[in-house]
């Protein structure tokens, strides 16, 4: 198979299992284990879900302009005045952010990989201009800090984690 029939989706071929086991992770809680943090002063198993839909739909719908209203909607579930959500409802909403990567992942090419993005609002560090390759890397170190964050979190509250 040549570089040019060779999608992202076969490239990132391993990003969808990481994603199963977020799902598999966060879908059996209860409300109060969904409240469960590492130390007072860190992120609750809630705001760490939260945060990985977040992000990634922002990344997607704002960056690459990709997922409609499905991904604006929730890119917003992290923000302040958002309702509470249910672990149905966060196994949702990575499943639908799922969808929509890999909804792009199967459209796009290696040659895509280059594509160019301004960057409006650049954090420190961030380049003006950011390529298909530099976001997708950002969310792929993304998922794996928070979601490493995530069963850390569930582990020493004796809970079920993947085995990686």
């Amino acid at each position: 198979m040549s570089d040019e029939q060779l999608t992202l989706k076969q490239i990132y071929a391993g990003w969808d299992v990481y994603n199963r086991h977020l799902v598999d992770a966060v879908a059996p809680l209860t409300p109060e284990q969904l409240e469960m943090r590492p130390a007072p002063n860190l992120r609750n198993v809630y705001e760490i879900v939260t945060h990985i839909i977040g992000a990634r739909a922002r990344w997607f719908s704002r960056a690459l302009g990709e997922g409609g209203e499905t991904m604006v909607h929730l890119g917003t579930w992290d923000r302040r005045g958002e309702p509470k959500r249910n672990a149905a409802e966060l196994e949702e909403g990575l499943e639908r952010s799922w969808h929509v990567i890999s909804d792009c992942l199967g459209r796009w090419t290696i040659a895509n990989l280059a594509d160019e993005f301004p960057d409006d609002d650049p954090d420190p560090g961030e380049p003006d201009t950011l390529t298909r390759q530099w976001i997708l890397w950002h969310l792929i170190e993304h998922d794996l800090h928070h979601g490493g964050e995530l069963f850390y979190t569930l582990g020493m509250h004796g809970l079920p984690t993947p085995d990686l």
